[in-house]
């Protein structure tokens, strides 16, 4: 991944392109599920970071991210605004800085109640201890940590819902390392 923004080429606390697949992998489910999907970036506009992933914009070609100077995605208001029009109670967060991006709206969202599940392998920080330690933050605050198989199978929940088996399957069973 010659092309991988600074924010990726940051994360130490786990491999990066596993990352990176592991949060295709959720973006691709939320889509076949057809779960409402709001995106953000920090400064892109401004030209001191790259835009999102491609991998991302692949997935949701006509999605815009919402662009911020705000290190908290929830203190944006277009960002904040976005989500509430979702009209969701429980917020499936991913993130590339688990310590930051992850940690500090989830907390938010909680306060303002809602039902936050971090995708725990989908978000990096940037020490294998910072992850931990947003991760253990998030949880102590009532968070539910996910795994990314595990998200998907709680939103296929049965065999006989047909329609989305051969996408789920692909998924799950084609990612590399799998």
């Amino acid at each position: 991944m010659a092309s991988m923004p600074l924010q990726v080429s940051s994360v130490g606390s786990m491999d990066k392109h596993d990352l990176v697949e592991n949060i295709t992998t959720v973006a691709k489910a939320a889509k076949l599920y057809g779960m409402p999907v709001v995106f953000t970036t920090v400064n892109v506009k401004s030209g001191k970071n790259a835009p999102m992933i491609h991998q991302l914009q692949d997935v949701f070609p006509d999605l815009e991210a919402f662009d911020r100077t705000s290190i908290n995605a929830w203190e944006d208001a277009d960002f904040y605004n976005a989500v509430k029009a979702t009209g969701r109670k429980k917020l499936v967060m991913g993130a590339l800085w688990t310590e930051v991006c992850l940690a500090f709206p989830a907390l938010d969202a909680m306060r303002e109640g809602y039902d936050v599940f971090a995708v725990t392998d989908a978000v990096g920080g940037t020490s294998v201890d910072a992850h931990n330690a947003g991760l253990r933050r998030i949880e102590q605050a009532g968070a539910h940590p996910i795994g990314w198989v595990s998200l998907l199978c709680e939103l296929q929940r049965d065999w006989n819902r047909a329609a989305t088996v051969p996408q789920f399957a692909d998924l799950v069973f084609t990612v590399e390392g799998n």
